[in-house]
C-alpha cells in the first residue's frame, strides 16, 4: 500500500494559496483516477483507490501545515507502513515555478509541514517538490507562500497538475525519473540532463591527460647533459 499525502492548510481562505499546491495535486489525482469520495479519518480528508494494481490512500491533513505529521503518522501506524510507503507532495520556494523534483529523504528546507512529517514518520520517504518560485527577498516570502496563484500562473500550474494526475501510477511503480520528464515536457521545460565535461572530438581521456603533460626538452649542457651523453651516447657517433 502507498500513502500519497499532499500538504496544505484547510479551509476556503487558503484554498488558492501557493502553499496549498500539495492539496491541489491530490485533488487532481482524485479527479482523474478511480478513488472513493473524500471522507474524514486520521485528522485528514482521505480517499482510497488503486493505481498500477496497488492500493493507494490519498491523505490531505486537516491539522494545518505545521502539524501535518500527526495525520500522516496516524495513517502510517494504522496500516503498519514504513516511511518508504509514503510520498509527500508539497511546495518548494527554491524551485522555479512549474519545476518538479523527487527524491528519498533529505532535509526539510525550512518547510514546516515536512519538518512535522520527519518528526512523526522518519525521514526516508519520497518527497515530490513542486516549484512555486522565490519572491527574491526574505521579507516577501510569507506573503508569497500564503498568496494565491495569479491567473498567469495557470499557464504552467494546470498542465503540471493534470500531467501528474494522469501519470500518478508512475509514483506507485517507482518510475520517478520518467515522471519528472513528463512533468517537464508538460510545462514547456526541457528535461534536465547531467552535465558532462567537454572533451575535444576524437580524443580519449587518456590522450587528453597526455596532452596536458608534455615532457620538457632535454638539457643540452651542464652536468645532466653530460650524464645523459654517457648513458645514451651522442647521435651520429
Amino acid at each position: 500500500m502507498l500513502v500519497i499525502t499532499g500538504l496544505g492548510n484547510p479551509g476556503a481562505k487558503y484554498a488558492g494559496n501557493r502553499h496549498n499546491i500539495g492539496f491541489m495535486a491530490l485533488d487532481a489525482i482524485h479527479r482523474k483516477n478511480p478513488f472513493s469520495p473524500w471522507s474524514k479519518k486520521f485528522k485528514a480528508e482521505i480517499s482510497e483507490g488503486e493505481l498500477a494494481g496497488e492500493k493507494v490512500l490519498l491523505v490531505k491533513p486537516q491539522t494545518f501545515m505545521n502539524l501535518s505529521g500527526e495525520s500522516v503518522g496516524e495513517a502510517m501506524r494504522f496500516y503498519k507502513l514504513a516511511p518508504k510507503d509514503i510520498v509527500a507532495i508539497y511546495d518548494e520556494l527554491d524551485l522555479a515555478p512549474g519545476k518538479a523534483r523527487i527524491k528519498v529523504g533529505g532535509g526539510h528546507g525550512g518547510h514546516n509541514g515536512i519538518k512535522s512529517i520527519d518528526a512523526h514518520c522518519g525521514r526516508e520517504y519520497r518527497r515530490l517538490r513542486l516549484g512555486i518560485g522565490h519572491p527574491g527577498v526574505k521579507e516577501l516570502v510569507t506573503g508569497h507562500v500564503l498568496g494565491d496563484f495569479a491567473k498567469a500562473d495557470h499557464v504552467w500550474l494546470d498542465p503540471l497538475l493534470d500531467e501528474l494526475a494522469i501519470n500518478a501510477d508512475m509514483l506507485v511503480r517507482g518510475e520517478d525519473s520518467q515522471l519528472m520528464n513528463k512533468l517537464a515536457l508538460a510545462t514547456g521545460s526541457k528535461p534536465e540532463e547531467k552535465a558532462q565535461p567537454a572533451k575535444p572530438a576524437g580524443q580519449s581521456h587518456i590522450r587528453q591527460a597526455r596532452n596536458h603533460a608534455q615532457p620538457k626538452a632535454l638539457p643540452t649542457s651542464g652536468p645532466m647533459a653530460d650524464m645523459l651523453k654517457k648513458l645514451f651516447g651522442n647521435k651520429g657517433e
